[in-house]
């Protein structure tokens, strides 16, 4: 499934990608400064918006989206670095980076919360972790529909829940939102989280 899913990833993201979501990545990152980490980096579609950084570090599990990102991260303008590893267990000591970065990533990573434990831990206390997810819904309906739809969608999209309920976690894990914006009636949000304790 991963093989097949890396291939169609960017057909099936296109339209969004082009449209609003190219608008929240830029506005995401431009936020990001020195030495970043970016959990999950898939096809590499950040990698075209990191400007004021020193270098990127990506994190990546799949060979096939690490082999789909190589050309973008060619034609970065910042120096890209990518691991294969996973987000629950990074290999880096703490205190490590100045911004941790993850855009549509803690909705397929079997342990959401290990790897937010483990973006804190090699986050400088005062660094930043910056994210764009999509969300548990607080509309009934709609999360409910979620709840329905997540292990149908799983399969078909490589793990992917509909459900997480993301903003929990960040605030169970130690971590403070300190920026925030939603966007399609609270499907997706953007958050700029603090290192709390």
């Amino acid at each position: 499934m991963s093989r097949i899913f890396s291939k169609w990833y960017d057909f099936i993201m296109g339209p969004l990608e082009k449209g609003k979501f190219k608008t929240v990545r830029k506005d995401l990152l431009q936020r990001a400064n020195g030495s970043v980490l970016e959990i999950g980096s898939g096809t590499g579609v950040n990698f075209p918006y990191y400007h004021s950084v020193t270098k990127v570090t990506a994190i990546e599990p799949s060979q096939h989206m690490i082999e789909r990102s190589r050309k973008r991260r060619e034609m970065s303008v910042v120096p890209i670095q990518i691991i294969q590893d996973n987000a629950e267990r990074l290999p880096f000591d703490d205190d490590t980076f100045d911004t941790v970065v993850a855009t549509l990533v803690l909705c397929t990573i079997p342990n959401p919360e290990a790897a937010l434990q483990e973006m804190k831990r090699v986050c400088k206390s005062e660094g930043k972790i910056l994210m764009f997810e999509h969300v548990k819904m607080n509309n009934v309906v709609l999360a409910n529909l979620q709840e329905y739809l997540t292990p149908l969608w799983k399969k078909v999209c490589d793990g992917c829940c509909l459900n997480r309920d993301t903003l929990q976690m960040i605030n169970e894990n130690g971590l403070q939102i300190v920026h925030k914006k939603t966007f399609y009636n609270g499907l997706f949000i953007q958050v700029e989280v603090g290192i709390t304790d």
